[in-house]
């Protein structure tokens, strides 16, 4: 397995994850609530994941919804 060095909401990280899927699994991530993700700067939608494969270098930024006023 390849090691890759991203950058996930602006910290390095080496990972195995070969999917965009398979990384957010392994950083505990529960896949049920809400939140989008971006790999260098374009949005990934969702049933993308599973097949988005990951990059050495990639730029991977989570976003959670915020509510309240």
């Amino acid at each position: 397995m390849t090691m890759l060095d991203i950058s996930l909401n602006g910290e390095r990280v080496a990972t195995e994850a070969p999917t965009l899927h398979a990384l957010l699994q392994a950083r505990g991530y529960d896949f049920t609530t809400a939140f989008a993700c971006a790999i260098n700067n374009a949005f990934v939608p969702r049933p993308q994941w599973p097949e988005r494969a990951l990059q050495n270098g990639d730029r991977i930024d989570i976003v959670t919804p915020i509510t309240g006023g």
